[in-house]
C-alpha cells in the first residue's frame, strides 16, 4: 500500500465550488424578491399594527387639529364616522364593541350573494324556501308557487328588509347554513373580525354579533358594487303580486326617504337600517357632499324614540363633512383587510418573447457577492483540509 498526498481536488472542495455556483444562481433572485423591512402582511404583522389603533380603546376617539368642530354628543352604544374613499376613520366610539346588528347584517348578505345570482334570473318559490322565518320578521310579501326575478327579491331585501326575500335568495345560494358560512368567510376577507354570522337575515340569534367598525366596512364595500349601490339608494319600487298585479314598496330608511317626521338628509345614498328588540335600532348610512363620501354607523341609541338613530346619524354626518381636513385619522377600515396572494405574472406574448431587462438593484448584487464569498470560503477551507489529509491508494 502506498501513501501519497493527493493533487486532485477532493470531494469536499468540489462541493464547495458547487455551493458557490448555486449561491450565485439561486440566492441572488431570492434576495432581490425579499421585501425590505418588516412585512405587515406577515402573521401578527397587521394585528400588531391595528392593535395600536385608537379604535380598540373605550370611549370616544378623535384626533382634532386646528379648527376642528366638536364631536356631537350622541347616545348610541357604538358609532363610527369614516371616509368611504380612503377608509380613514375620522372618529368613533367603542368601534369594536360586539353588538347584535339586526338587519344591517343584510349588507354582508348582499355583498356575499349579489355577485353569484344574476338579477334577471327567474325563480318559482317553493314552500320549504320560506320555512323558518322568525316571528315578527319584516316581510315584503314573497309567496310560494309565485315566480320572481332575482332583482325583485333584492328590492324586497333593501327596501322592505324582507326576511322572506332573504330566505329565497339564500336557498338559491346553496342554503341557509351555506350562506351563513360564506358570509362569515366574506367578513374575514374584508377584515371584519368582530362579526359572527348565524342568521343571514340579521334576525336575533344567540351569539350573533357585529360591530360599528365591521358594519362600516360592509357599507363601504357595498358602495363599490354597482348593484348594491343602486338597490340601497332606491326609494320606491313595484313588487310582484298575484296574477301579474304589483304593489308599491318604499324604503324603510327614513333618512333616505324623508318620512315619518324625519327630514331627508341631503346627498344620502343609502345604506341599510335595522331593528330588533335585542339589537335596538341600527343604521349604516352613506352620504356624498362636495366630492367627499362618508360612511356612518350608529348602533343602539340609548335616548329618544325609535327614530333617534336617524338624527344621531345626521349629526355625525354633519360633523364628518365639517371636520374634513381638520382631524387626523384614528384608524382605518383597511386595517385587517386580506391582501390578495400574488400569482404568476402574466405577460403579453411579445413581452414574454423578449429577454427580461436585467435587475441592477443593489439588493440582488449584494446577495450575489455574499453568496460568492460564502462559497469561496467553503472552497478555501476544503482545499486546505485536502492538502493536509493523505489519500489512501491500493
Amino acid at each position: 500500500m502506498k501513501i501519497a498526498l493527493s493533487r486532485r481536488p477532493s470531494r469536499t472542495a468540489v462541493t464547495g465550488w458547487v455551493f458557490c455556483l448555486t449561491g450565485v444562481l439561486a440566492l441572488g433572485p431570492v434576495a432581490a424578491a425579499a421585501p425590505a423591512g418588516p412585512d405587515p402582511g406577515a402573521p401578527g404583522g397587521r394585528r400588531a399594527a391595528a392593535g395600536a389603533s385608537l379604535l380598540y380603546r373605550p370611549g370616544t376617539q378623535v384626533r382634532p387639529l386646528a379648527g376642528a368642530p366638536k364631536v356631537p354628543d350622541v347616545s348610541a352604544l357604538s358609532w363610527v364616522v369614516a371616509d368611504a374613499r380612503s377608509g380613514a376613520v375620522l372618529a368613533a366610539r367603542d368601534a369594536h364593541r360586539k353588538l347584535p346588528p339586526a338587519s344591517t347584517l343584510k349588507t354582508l348578505f348582499a355583498l356575499t350573494v349579489l355577485p353569484v345570482l344574476p338579477g334577471g334570473l327567474r325563480h318559482r318559490v317553493r314552500a320549504e324556501e320560506l320555512a323558518g322565518i322568525g316571528p315578527g320578521s319584516s316581510l315584503v310579501g314573497v309567496a310560494e308557487d309565485r315566480t320572481y326575478r332575482v332583482s325583485d327579491l333584492w328590492r324586497g331585501v333593501f327596501l322592505s328588509s324582507g326576511n322572506d326575500a332573504v330566505r329565497v335568495l339564500a336557498a338559491l345560494n346553496g342554503g341557509w347554513r351555506t350562506t351563513a358560512a360564506r358570509m362569515q368567510a366574506k367578513a374575514r376577507a374584508l377584515g371584519a373580525r368582530d362579526t359572527r354570522v348565524l342568521s343571514p337575515d340579521g334576525y336575533d340569534a344567540p351569539g350573533q354579533v357585529s360591530s360599528a367598525y365591521d358594519l362600516a366596512v360592509f357599507g363601504r364595500a357595498g358602495l363599490r358594487n354597482a348593484d348594491f349601490a343602486r338597490y340601497c339608494r332606491t326609494v320606491e319600487a313595484r313588487f310582484p303580486g298575484r296574477g301579474g298585479w304589483s304593489y308599491g314598496i318604499r324604503n324603510t330608511n327614513r333618512l333616505l326617504t324623508g318620512s315619518d317626521g324625519v327630514a331627508r338628509y341631503p346627498g344620502l345614498i343609502g345604506v341599510k337600517n335595522g331593528y330588533t328588540s335585542n339589537a335596538g335600532h341600527t343604521l349604516v348610512a352613506a352620504a356624498r357632499r362636495g366630492g367627499r363620501t362618508l360612511v356612518v354607523t350608529v348602533m343602539n341609541p340609548q335616548a329618544g324614540g325609535g327614530f333617534r338613530v336617524y338624527e344621531e346619524a345626521r349629526s355625525l354626518l354633519d360633523w364628518g363633512f365639517g371636520a374634513a381636513g381638520r382631524v387626523a385619522p384614528v384608524g382605518s377600515l383597511d386595517a385587517f383587510k386580506a391582501r390578495p396572494v400574488p400569482g404568476p405574472e402574466v405577460r403579453p406574448a411579445a413581452a414574454a418573447a423578449a429577454p427580461a431587462e436585467p435587475d441592477r438593484g443593489w439588493p440582488k448584487g449584494l446577495a450575489v457577492v455574499a453568496a460568492a464569498a460564502l462559497g469561496a470560503g467553503a472552497v478555501a477551507l476544503a482545499t486546505r483540509r485536502a492538502g493536509r489529509r493523505p489519500a489512501v491508494r491500493g
